[in-house]
């Protein structure tokens, strides 16, 4: 396989998803590769670009006909995968394939694919500026950002599992240093 993996993992609200789209305008040949899930579409999402929106049974059938990478329930019937089919998608264009997934998503990709792929983890400053920034976003309830917080403490034991970890203190350096370490994997 010529193809390089990139991925992107971090507790939520943590700035990856920023960072990804730095990635994916910087001009290498990155492709993002479209997570599976079973959660609700926002209002500002698109079905098959931001994620494939799937009900919980097709989710569960796609299971049973092995057609995930890896994927994972992260709450009861709240179900996330990669699909194989994104990945051949990517690859038969020729692109490097960039994920923006969970902390779990992405060490059972890194394992997958070792050297292949290499493993950043974007860690928030602390845990409560990572709860300030999902309170600003202001797109979860107080109960849903309480369980995010409860969710990224544990998530943070897993950063040394990483190839690298970056620290999301001032989001312009983390963009650079990230695009610094991808761009440096991909040409080699």
């Amino acid at each position: 396989m010529d193809s390089k993996l990139v991925i992107i993992s971090a507790p939520s609200g943590s700035g990856k998803t920023t960072i990804v789209k730095h990635l994916l305008d910087s001009g290498l040949n990155l492709s993002f590769s479209v997570s599976a899930t079973t959660r609700a579409k926002r209002d500002n999402e698109t079905d098959g670009e931001d994620y494939f929106f799937l009900s919980v049974q097709e989710f569960k059938n796609r299971i049973k006909n092995n057609e995930f990478v890896e994927w994972e329930e992260v709450y009861k019937d709240l179900l996330y995968g990669t699909l194989k089919s994104e990945l051949e998608r990517i690859w038969a264009i020729g692109k490097n394939v960039i994920f923006d997934v969970d902390v779990k998503g992405g060490i059972s990709l890194k394992n997958k694919f070792g050297t292949d792929a290499i493993a950043i983890f974007i860690m928030p400053p602390s845990v409560a500026e990572l709860e300030n920034r999902l309170t600003k976003r202001a797109t979860d309830t107080p109960e849903k950002i309480r369980i995010r917080v409860d969710k990224a403490k544990d998530e943070l034991k897993f950063a040394d599992q990483f190839d690298t970890v970056i620290v999301n203190h001032q989001l312009d350096k983390a963009k650079e240093e990230t695009l610094k370490i991808v761009s440096s994997f991909i040409g080699r």
